[in-house]
């Protein structure tokens, strides 16, 4: 079946709540979801553990018919007497939408002191990145971010919509979802090369702020491999520049590598963490420069976003959060593929490295020795 005429059957992630999550990145202090109580519920749940409040205005079948304008104009006053935000967004639905509301003229009527990044959005779209865009391009209209920066950032939400057409969840009419192969069996496999003196590299590529979970592999492989005296076997790649990204993104990176000052080195940065789509250019540069010779890797995070052509020639063990990534993952030519089932609810509100199912297990084995 030809890519563009692909229906995709199984759900995928919604505008509405990609909106949601760039308006946390913008360290937006409370966001109004205009439509139905229930809209988004579970999300916008999680992003309170993340520090950001979201409230609704609770539209209901008199809205839908007569139109909530002046319930948006409450709630936007509401809101700035009740929290006194700094920052406030407003974020559209699949009900605001359809009944024709202009969310800008409603902002006008409030009249608030503090901006209002105004997201016109439903959940229709083919991909959830245009939620991320009409984010950001409203926050370029308010000041703040500028031109340069949503420019890169319209770059990355371009490349990360290829990835998964590609080779992710946008990738196949339908994807059977999967646990994976078994930790216990991957986590003895790695500790089985680790002492035949394998050379691994251990690639860091992950997205925001599972970089909390996923970054515990890199810690858990390091101290195993100084429990089995051949550290000087692993380099360590990472998508943690603290210089680039969102605010709230560059704080995730800035926590991570504090985190792992004292515990680990990272050889190579390839990136923010929000560079995950494009990262995999420069890790194929520095394999084909420095690292040729490598036996394995071990890819955390988005292991789809790196080229096969850097990696030929080693044994794949990947790490994902997402149960549809394991057979295109699989039929790409990754060897191991494991499933960090829980990693997103855990990772939300944190500002330290979260244990991983696998580098516990790394861990016990280790212990066993």
């Amino acid at each position: 079946m030809q890519q563009k005429n692909l229906s995709i059957m199984h759900p995928r992630p919604s505008s509405i709540v990609a909106a949601l999550y760039t308006l946390r990145d913008l360290n937006v202090e409370v966001a109004i979801l205009h439509g139905p109580p229930g809209c988004s519920f579970k999300h916008a749940r999680l992003l309170e553990e993340d520090g950001i409040r979201v409230v609704t205005t609770a539209l209901d079948e008199n809205g839908f018919v007569f139109g909530g304008h002046d319930r948006l104009v409450d709630m936007l006053q509401k809101v700035e007497e009740r929290f006194s935000p700094k920052r406030i967004g407003v974020v559209g639905t699949c009900v605001s939408m359809i009944i024709g509301e202009e969310l800008h003229e409603a902002v006008m009527e409030a009249n608030l002191d503090a901006p209002v990044i105004e997201v016109e959005v439903h959940a229709g779209y083919n991909d959830n990145t245009k939620g991320v865009l009409f984010a950001l391009e409203s926050a370029l209209d308010v000041g703040i971010i500028d031109r340069q920066e949503f420019e890169r950032q319209q770059h990355l939400l371009n490349e990360a919509t290829n990835v998964e057409k590609k080779y992710g969840a946008a990738s196949k009419e339908y994807l059977e979802p999967s646990r994976g192969d078994v930790k216990y069996t991957v986590a003895k496999r790695v500790i089985e090369m680790l002492k035949a003196g394998k050379k691994g590299i251990c690639i860091l590529n992950a997205k925001k702020e599972t970089a909390y979970m996923f970054a515990d592999i890199t810690m858990a492989l390091h101290e195993v491999a100084v429990k089995l005296g051949v550290e000087d076997n692993i380099v360590n790649f990472a998508n943690l520049d603290t210089e680039l990204g969102l605010p709230r993104v560059r704080q995730h990176a800035e926590h991570i590598l504090a985190d792992m000052h004292d515990n680990v080195k990272i050889d190579e940065i390839i990136g923010g963490l929000d560079e995950y789509p494009i990262a995999g250019q420069q890790v194929r540069q520095l394999i084909k420069s420095k690292y040729k010779d490598f036996d394995f890797a071990v890819i955390a995070g988005v292991p789809h976003a790196i080229p096969m052509e850097a990696l030929e020639g080693m044994e794949l063990i990947s790490i994902t959060n997402g149960p549809r990534q394991v057979h295109p993952l699989k039929d790409m030519g990754h060897k191991h593929v494991l499933v960090e089932i829980d990693l997103h609810p855990k990772t939300l509100g944190v500002t330290n490295i979260v244990e991983s199912e696998f580098g516990a297990t790394l861990r016990q084995l280790a212990r066993e020795e």
